[in-house]
Parts: C-alpha cells; sequence; structure tokens
C-alpha cells in the first residue's frame, strides 16, 4: 500500500463521516484535503494523519471524538494493521508487513519510472539559465546555476510538466563589439582596448581567428572587426557549449538576442518592434521628451522603464520585453529564469513586465535568484585570469562531487565548499557517502546471484524487521519527495532526502542478511530481501539521476 492508496482509504472513511454530520450535504473533500506524514518516531506507526483537527469545525465535531471513529473506519481496511488516536486528534497509522512491503515489488517494476508523478501535469514550462555572455569562459557562479538549472527542470520533467532548457545568448550590443577588437588586437599582436576583454584565452581566440582566416589582415579595419567578432563568439560559444556538456547539462534551446532585433521577412517589424508595439496595445506605454516608455509601476516596479530612447535606440529592456513574448508565443505559459546575485534589481522589473503584457506576475514568472558561491583553495583561472573557471572546478572536483554539493543547498543560500572532503572517500563526503550505497546494493545483487539468491519468491509479510519497515517508509516517500521538490524548486530537497535513504540502508545492511550465513538453506525471506535491496538500489539510482549524478555500480 503506497501512500496514494492510503489517502484514497482515508478519504473513503473520512467522507460519509463529515457528510452525516453535515445533514448529508457534500463535503465536497478529495485526498489532497487529508495530508499524510511520516511520524519522525517511527514507534507512532508508519503514517499520521490530522484529518480529524483540520475537519472538526466542518464537521461540528469534537476532533478526538471525530478521530476515534476514522481510527475504526480505517482499521477494517485491508493492509492497515492497527491504527491509535494520540492527542487531541492525531491519527496514527501502521500498515502490516506484506502491504508496506508490496511496495519493493512496484518499485523494481517500475524501474526508472518510479518516483515520476503527474503534479505538474499540463504546465508547459520555459526553464532559463546560466545564459552567459559568449565572451568568456564559464566560471563558478555559472557553475552553480548549470547545477540548479538542469535538476530542476529534471525534476518538472519527473512530475509531468512539458519542460524547455533554455540558454540566452547575449550575442548582441557593446560587448560584442569590444569582444571583436578585443580578439584583433590579440590576432595582431597589439595591446587591447583599454574597455576589452583580457586574458589568454584572448590570446587563444585571437591565433584561432587568424588560424581560420588568414586574411583576415588584408580586409579594411570595419570587416577586420566583424569577422575577428563573429569567428571568435562561434569558437567562444562552443567553448561555453562544451563545457556545460561535460558538466552533464544539455540545452533544449540555444536562443539568440540577434533574433530579436533582426528585420522579419520583406522588411516586417522586428520582434523587438513588435513588443512595443504589443506592450502599446495593453495600455501601459507612454511617451515623454522623446522616449518611449513602459510605466512598470503599476505592476509594483520601483520606476517607470524606457523601452526606446529619445535618439531611436532601443533599451535593453526592449530586449528582455521582446523575449518574454516569444517564449509565449512558443507556447510557454510559465517562465522561470535563474539570475545570479547581482541580478536582484530584475526581479520586479521582469514581473512589471509579465504584468504589462496582460499576463499574472504571480503566475506566469518566477525569478529565482542565486546566492555567491566559492569554494577554499581554488584558483584564478590561468586563462581568464580573473575568474574561477567550471572546466578548472570540473577536473579539480570531478562533475558528480560538484553536481551533488551545489544541488544540496538551497538556491538562496551563501555557499563555500571545501574541496578536501568533496574529494574524500569516506561517508563524510555525502555523495561519496550515497553513491557508497547505490553500489552496494549491486554488489548485494552480485553476492546474491554467486550464492543462487534470486528474486524468483516474493514474501512481503516476512519484511517485518524495525530496519525493513524504516526503510520501506523512506522508499515510499520517495514520489512525493520529487513532486514537492518540483513545486518548490528545490533540488537540495532530493539531495536530502537521498542522504536519509542511504543511512537506513546502511543500516538495514548491517540488520537484515539476503544471503544466507554458511551451510544455511535459502529461504523466501533471502529472496524477498533482495526485491528490496534492488529496490533501494533504484530508487538511489533515480533520485541521483535528478541531480545530474552518475550512480556507480563499483566503488
Amino acid at each position: 500500500m503506497d501512500p496514494e492508496d492510503l489517502a484514497a482509504a482515508l478519504l473513503a472513511v473520512v467522507t460519509p463521516l463529515v457528510e452525516a454530520r453535515r445533514e448529508g450535504s457534500s463535503a465536497g473533500l478529495t485526498a489532497s484535503d487529508l495530508p499524510l506524514d511520516r511520524p519522525k518516531n517511527r514507534d507512532h506507526g508508519d503514517w499520521a494523519s490530522n484529518a480529524a483537527l483540520k475537519l472538526a469545525k466542518i464537521a461540528g465535531a469534537n476532533p478526538r471524538e471525530l478521530a476515534a471513529e476514522i481510527a475504526e473506519g480505517l482499521r477494517a481496511v485491508d493492509g492497515v494493521a492497527s491504527v491509535e488516536v494520540a492527542g487531541p486528534g492525531f491519527i496514527n497509522i501502521r500498515l502490516d508487513a506484506a502491504a508496506a512491503g508490496a511496495l519493493a515489488k512496484t518499485i523494481v517494476e517500475s524501474g526508472a519510472a518510479f518516483g515520476s508523478n503527474e503534479s505538474q501535469r499540463g504546465n508547459t514550462i520555459n526553464v532559463e539559465f546560466v545564459s552567459a555572455n559568449p565572451t568568456g569562459p564559464l566560471h563558478i557562479g555559472h557553475t552553480r546555476w548549470a547545477a540548479l538549472g538542469d535538476s530542476i527542470a529534471r525534476l518538472l520533467l519527473a512530475s509531468g510538466a512539458t519542460v524547455a532548457r533554455e540558454f540566452y545568448i547575449n550575442d548582441a550590443g557593446v560587448q560584442m563589439e569590444r569582444f571583436g577588437r578585443s580578439v584583433l588586437a590579440a590576432a595582431k599582436g597589439e595591446p587591447g582596448p583599454e574597455d576589452g576583454y583580457a586574458g589568454a584565452y584572448i590570446d587563444e581566440l585571437g591565433r584561432r581567428v587568424l588560424e581560420a582566416d588568414p586574411a583576415l589582415l588584408d580586409l579594411d579595419l570595419d570587416a577586420q572587426v566583424e569577422t575577428a567578432r563573429e569567428l571568435a563568439y562561434r569558437f567562444q560559444l562552443g567553448e561555453i557549449q562544451a563545457s556545460l556538456a561535460a558538466f552533464n547539462v544539455a540545452f533544449d534551446v540555444w536562443f539568440s538576442e540577434r533574433v530579436l532585433h533582426a528585420a522579419g521577412a520583406d522588411g516586417a517589424p522586428s520582434l523587438v518592434d513588435e513588443a512595443v508595439e504589443r506592450l502599446r496595445a495593453q495600455g501601459h506605454v507612454f511617451q515623454d521628451e522623446g522616449a518611449v516608455w513602459v510605466r512598470t509601476t503599476d505592476f509594483g516596479d520601483d520606476k517607470d522603464r524606457v523601452i526606446r530612447r529619445s535618439n531611436g535606440e532601443y533599451t535593453y529592456f526592449a530586449a528582455d520585453a521582446a523575449y518574454y513574448l516569444n517564449k509565449g508565443d512558443r507556447g510557454f505559459a510559465h517562465k522561470i529564469y535563474l539570475l545570479g546575485a547581482d541580478h536582484h534589481g530584475y526581479v520586479h522589473r521582469l514581473k512589471a513586465l509579465a504584468g504589462a503584457a496582460g499576463e499574472d506576475p504571480e503566475k506566469d514568472i518566477e525569478v529565482l535568484i542565486g546566492q555567491l558561491v566559492s569554494i577554499n583553495g581554488a584558483r584564478l583561472s590561468k586563462r581568464a585570469g580573473n575568474i574561477i573557471e567550471m572546466d578548472d572546478l570540473r577536473e579539480w572536483l570531478g562533475t558528480d562531487a560538484l553536481r551533488y554539493s551545489l544541488g544540496r543547498y538551497p538556491a538562496d543560500s551563501p555557499l563555500t565548499l571545501d574541496p578536501e572532503l568533496l574529494r574524500k572517500r569516506t561517508n563524510d563526503n555525502p555523495v561519496f557517502y550515497v553513491q557508497y550505497a547505490h553500489a552496494r546494493t549491486h554488489n548485494v545483487a552480485r553476492n546474491a546471484a554467486a550464492s543462487g539468491v534470486d528474486r524468483s519468491e516474493f514474501a512481503p509479510q516476512l519484511l517485518d524487521h524495525e530496519t525493513e519497515s524504516a526503510l520501506l517508509g523512506a522508499l515510499q516517500e520517495f514520489p512525493r519527495t520529487v513532486a514537492f521538490a518540483a513545486e518548490v524548486r528545490e533540488p537540495h530537497r532530493i539531495a536530502r532526502y537521498l542522504e536519509e535513504l542511504a543511512g537506513l540502508y546502511h543500516r538495514w545492511y548491517d540488520n537484515c542478511r539476503v544471503i544466507p550465513l554458511g551451510d544455511d538453506p535459502i529461504e523466501s525471506v533471502h529472496r524477498t530481501r533482495l526485491w528490496l535491496n534492488d529496490a533501494t538500489g533504484q530508487v538511489l539510482r533515480n533520485g541521483l539521476d535528478l541531480l545530474g549524478v552518475s550512480a556507480p555500480e563499483r566503488m
């Protein structure tokens, strides 16, 4: 019996009790109105409910008396071993071993699908993250957002949403001109411009640009800058894409800012031009001193925003507006932006933009701000000179350690990682602790096969040891943990869950044998425990995959 089955049984018991007190009128209850929780103290049972306390007022009943009636009804439910009423009306439920143990077979047969749920079904969500300028390598801040953004997308997909991972390429504007002039200077062996980019990576790009177009320096100056810029842009974007792929992050869409500014077919307005007119049609655009403004203060912004200057040039806000509208045009009703710690000012701005576009700022857009991350002892990049590069971190600490550690904490908490800890192969290292538990499940399965123990029999009523009850209780929670982590956009809940599950598995391993001792015969309990072992391995594997972390079979 899983939590959904128990919730349905609880609903079937509660509904007639409440309706009887309401003189037959429908209570209109659903299973979501009757939450079930795992008690912190396992002596209190497998599940607990405060349904009587929650419904006492609408039922016009004493909470404890209503709890007693609910308990009586639940005792008749197949698979429920006992029900007790505690305190002012809490209901503690204990399942019989067979009902609880049946989950092990369900997990093994479900495989990689276990944990998937339908809580986000019907939602179309665009998750935009990293979105670095293609003018240099990815750094430590991008690394945190790459880990978190990808894991959030994985959680949403596992919960039934339609999701696109999107990288917005900032390939228009003055930074691209400075980039082009910097690379051209490197190609010529000249000092770079004062406002340009510097570092060994610029020198490398200069060499690559000349190799790609040996006739570059024969062009006129404007053509030199343009050619150097476009070739270096292509090379640098390729490096960014390679860095992310090596970090186990894949994007569905690489969206170029240039698309927003390009004129349409046959001279049609650009997407930026269209955005201004669409906002004007909503009634939130006005002109003042020759400039075009959007009245974003109507939606909580601290000031109105200029979208086109008096000289006719568009502002960055214009591109933001066009991009936001374009996401909706592509079918994404909900947009999630993951931005760095220096982008707090964008929260109200983007939400106000959603309101000005005629959408609900509290429903259709989320802006998540990540805090700074540092790693003790990390050195600045030799290539870039002033940043800690993603590639250097990955080569130093490994993708698994980085992704797990960055996903283990809420995005809004400043974070300092200990590289010595992350490189340890001990239980003090959280990622090692969880991966080792997974590897141990495979080791148990290999040894079981060598000893003749297989899954040819399943007797769940034999899974009655206290460590088995605790382990099964944790396994039951996985789908609900996935659904909640997706809802609140918090991958760290998966990491903390996996650590708890690993601890429960290690305790079970110390107490319950899958392989008989010595010459003892293989019995039903050994075969049944192999199901539980393999079920635990499957959930550990599924959870690690949600974090983009590998699940090694040997360590």
